[in-house]
């Protein structure tokens, strides 16, 4: 496994990798859709391997809402 730079910020990345502005996204066979809610782990998880695999972000048939769904409701104070 080889060993990266660290980089600290955006600046970093900047110079490590140069800039985006070029960039198109590629829908491969891998780029599917998502269930997950908005904010939860899964979600942020999903969107972090699109980034990564050079996909967009978002996909047509992403969960949009949190019908369905039920968690526990913490009562305020």
């Amino acid at each position: 496994m080889t060993s990266r730079k660290q980089i600290k910020n955006v600046f970093e990345a900047i110079l490590e990798y140069g800039h985006d502005e070029d960039f198109v996204p590629y829908e491969g066979e891998q780029f599917s859709a998502t269930d997950a809610p908005a904010g939860s782990d899964a979600k942020i998880e999903a969107l972090r391997k699109r980034v990564l695999s050079g996909q967009p972000l978002w996909h047509d048939a992403d969960r949009k809402d949190y019908s369905g769904l039920t968690g526990a409701i913490r009562p305020r104070e």
